[in-house]
């Protein structure tokens, strides 16, 4: 572990080393001043020999890098500057001689690619009663600055101001590189000297500098670095533009994401790295990738995830918002919020279609399943070779549509084995609708076969079957209609008040038992009814009996197997064996045909109620 930690430490000294570094074997460090290229410590280790820098040990015994003799602070490759100490002209009152002594500063970098920093540097002018300017004392027609600084006292004075009193501070020109500093003497100065020893004049780096009114009244100013202060010098490469540097041998931008640019104060270019990147782009593989994730201020905005990339970085804003490189904020993502309303919503409608597509095939198999276990298939067949069969199998839906979806306005009556609703079919044709209650598993296998039998029967006295409806859990049968209501409404109930002669009520007897003798003696096989009563009886316009409700029909057994083993029928119709039997024969149907001929001779009901749950046959004596 520990030589993996020292491997580790090893590749980022060398990768440092190489970022500063462009000549091999060449010192980087002077002290503790780093001195990058295209800087070099001794000959030959520049990019040029004017880039070269002395390391001079100090009286201290520290090594510092010094220009001629300017000390260097620092230097930054990326914006082109060097920061140096320069020293500071003073012109202060000799104590013995009474008269002012000068000791007046010049610095010259014409053969150097240094300028003194016009957006950095101001000449600055300290004292009372004082005029300093700088000039070139070879071009005397060039540029001169000035500054004056007057005060009459120290109370006058004002820290961190310099606005000509006691302190006074103005530009330099742009692409000065010499400049010669004159103290001239223009203000009776006979008592100033009292409070004010010396006056101050130099170069100094704005940004650092900040005026005290004990740089007056003492030396501090000049002693606070040795008679020096902070000025930044502006440099560049060569004396060409970047458009002419390009296709020059000796261009200096080495780095692949490097970029030139040319220099703002004075000739000549400087190399800057890429956006995104960072390093020295003066030495091959000097430009490295920058983490704008890890800088601070973070690049993305609150609520943003900082992707790093190569030469970049991306933002992304969390689900739900999007990135307006414009302001730099997440807002709501109103198109992807459009976008996952609707595609819930088609979802939802795929959803809920899906269900309904498989409800309804659902719906379809439950209805194929009761249609085949009711014998359509056999009704079908049935009625494919009978071409003259008057027997329909309906669909419930159609059903539905004509008693309005089995609405109670449209109850004709209740029996014991189902509802019975009147129905307008599509071609207006009035019919009795039949909803049964139950039907036992017998009836359910054989059902089928027996609606063609009961299709079959056409006799004037008996409800014609018109057809059935198999798609259910419990079959429904469609009757023809039959307008004038039931024998036992015309004899007990509503229809007393017409008064119909006894011999037309015989009359009545007789068609029904007629029907009932077809149904026993005509029909193969003879056909059981099972539930006789005056109810069953109804009446048609001319008051013609017809026998219906074959709810608890059933076809004449053929063994003892097929006998019904529930009591079926009416409370007071049922005759006493099959009562205590529970064997359904003709005879049953015998006896309670004679129950309703003496219901028709006495006109009393054949159920008489003595008790909640209790129920005695008027007749039981027959």
């Amino acid at each position: 572990m520990a030589s993996m930690l020292l491997i580790g430490v090893a590749i980022m000294l060398y990768l440092a080393s190489i970022s500063a570094q462009a000549v091999p074997g060449c010192q980087t460090h002077c002290g503790d001043v780093e001195i990058p290229y295209p800087f070099g410590i001794g000959t030959g280790c520049g990019i040029e020999e004017s880039f070269e820098i002395s390391c001079n040990k100090t009286p201290s015994g520290t090594e510092r890098p010094f220009i001629v003799d300017v000390e260097v602070l620092n230097i930054s490759v990326s914006r082109g500057k060097t920061r140096v100490l320069n020293h500071v002209s003073t012109y202060c009152n000799d104590t013995n001689t009474r008269r002012m002594k000068r000791d007046q500063w010049w610095l010259d970098f014409s053969r150097w690619p240094y300028r003194f920093s016009n957006h950095d540097n101001n000449l600055v002018v300290i004292g009372c009663n004082t005029l300093a300017y700088i000039y070139n004392k070879y071009n005397r027609t060039g540029y001169t600055t000035a500054c004056a600084s007057v005060c009459e006292s120290p109370s006058a004075l004002t820290n961190g101001s310099c606005l000509g009193v006691g302190c006074c501070q103005n530009a330099i020109p742009k692409g000065l590189r010499r400049y010669d500093v004159y103290f001239y003497q223009v203000y009776d100065d006979s008592d100033s000297w009292r409070f004010s020893p010396c006056s101050y004049a130099a170069l100094v780096e704005r940004e650092s500098f900040s005026f005290s009114s004990d740089y007056i009244t003492t030396k501090r100013f000049n002693e606070t670095y040795q008679g020096r202060q902070p000025m930044v010098l502006d440099w560049a490469i060569g004396n060409a533009t970047c458009e002419l540097a390009r296709n020059m041998s000796s261009y200096a931008c080495r780095h692949r994401n490097s970029e030139c640019v040319d220099s703002t104060n004075g000739p000549g270019y400087l190399c800057n790295c890429s956006s995104g990147y960072e390093g020295n782009p003066y030495v091959p593989d000097g430009c490295k990738d920058v983490d704008e994730c890890k800088q601070k201020p973070n690049p993305c905005p609150e609520g943003a995830v900082c992707h790093n990339t190569v030469g970049g970085h991306r933002c992304s804003c969390r689900p739900g918002r999007k990135l307006n490189n414009e302001t730099n904020t997440c807002n709501p993502d109103i198109n992807l919020i459009i976008g996952i309303c609707i595609s819930c919503i088609v979802l939802v409608i795929i959803i809920f279609y899906t269900r309904v597509i498989f409800e309804r095939r659902k719906l379809t198999n439950v209805k194929k399943r009761y249609f085949q276990r009711h014998g359509g298939l056999l009704l079908f067949e049935k009625m494919k070779s009978d071409q003259g069969l008057a027997f329909a199998v309906f669909t419930e839906a159609e059903l539905e549509q004509a008693t309005n979806k089995f609405d109670k306005s449209q109850i004709l009556g209740h029996g014991g084995h189902g509802t019975v609703y009147k129905g307008i079919m599509k071609d207006n044709i009035s019919v009795a609708i039949k909803r049964c209650i139950l039907i036992d598993d017998r009836h359910k296998k054989e059902f089928g076969k027996e609606m063609l039998i009961l299709s079959q029967i056409n006799h004037k006295n008996i409800v014609k079957l018109i057809g059935c409806c198999l798609e259910v859990e419990v079959p429904v049968l469609v009757y023809e209609f039959i307008p004038n209501g039931t024998l036992f409404d015309l004899v007990h109930g509503k229809n007393r008040t017409l008064h119909i002669p006894f011999s037309s009520l015989l009359r009545i007897v007789n068609e029904a038992a007629d029907g009932l003798a077809f149904l026993h003696s005509y029909a193969n096989p003879p056909i059981i009814h099972g539930d006789v009563k005056t109810s069953n009886i109804l009446l048609d316009e001319n008051h013609m009996a017809k026998v219906s409700d074959f709810g608890a029909s059933i076809l004449a057994p053929s063994d003892e197997a097929q006998f019904v083993t529930m009591v079926q029928g009416t409370c007071g119709y049922l005759d006493p064996e099959y009562m205590q039997t529970c064997q359904l024969t003709d005879k049953s149907d015998v006896y309670s045909f004679g129950v309703v001929i003496l219901e028709i001779l006495t006109g009393q009901m054949p159920l008489k109620l003595e008790s909640n749950e209790a129920c005695h046959q008027i007749f039981y004596w027959l």
